[in-house]
């Protein structure tokens, strides 16, 4: 009898180690599928989704359900864009999961702040960045703008099962375009209309501060 369990138990265990394995290979070879295709991204998000233009957005580190969510809704033309929505068609399922895969794998690059010899000019960009820091943790209670931390989390990793972007060491200039955007409803896919409430009560003062502050995270 005890040989018979422990028969079995190796064989569940050998059984799980497999999959597991099976598992990661497949992830691999998706990422190695979406890394060939994203060929095309290059010119814009740049080699390995690190951008260096700072109004095309970095994709490198980006939780994958996130980006498959985004290209279908270029495809369908809910987001619209475009160039990102000709792109878009041209990508089928599984296209859209391996190019996710290979992107989430990769490490996004920290983002420098620019020399400032101008004492002034350095501390209002420190006092900016102040309020940006208190915006995302706490929000503004008064006006009813959510603390960017709920849904973002403290380091502005997001939140992968929700399908909340990472933010992270993202461009100032791109997340100020993004907040716009949802401010002004030019951007128009996202779930229950919530970036709108909370962008649509952002001065720009606000946009930009926040923008500053979650470009620093590291």
């Amino acid at each position: 009898m005890q040989k018979k369990s422990l028969v079995f138990a190796l064989t569940v265990l050998l059984s799980s180690g497999v999959a597991q394995v099976h598992a990661q290979m497949t992830h691999a070879d998706s990422a190695n599928a979406g890394k060939q295709k994203s060929a095309s991204c290059v010119s814009c998000h740049g080699e390995h989704g690190n951008s260096t233009m700072p109004m095309f957005p970095k994709l490198a580190g980006q939780h994958a359900s996130y980006l498959v969510q985004q290209l279908q809704a270029f495809k369908s033309g809910v987001r619209q864009d475009p160039m990102m929505g000709a792109i878009a068609m041209t990508l089928t399922d599984e296209d859209m999961t391996n190019i996710a895969n290979y992107y989430s794998d990769q490490k996004i690059t920290t983002e420098a702040l620019a020399e400032e010899d101008d004492a002034e000019e350095l501390k209002q960009r420190d006092a900016l960045i102040a309020q940006g820091t208190d915006l995302y943790r706490n929000g503004d209670i008064k006006r009813e703008v959510s603390a960017c931390i709920a849904c973002h989390g403290p380091y502005g990793d997001g939140n992968k099962p929700a399908s909340f972007p990472s933010l992270k060491s993202q461009h100032s200039d791109y997340l100020m375009k993004s907040l716009n955007d949802f401010k002004s409803g030019k951007r128009s896919n996202n779930n229950l209309n919530m970036m709108h409430m909370i962008a649509g009560k952002m001065s720009d003062a606000e946009i930009k501060a926040v923008a500053l502050r979650i470009s620093t995270m590291k």
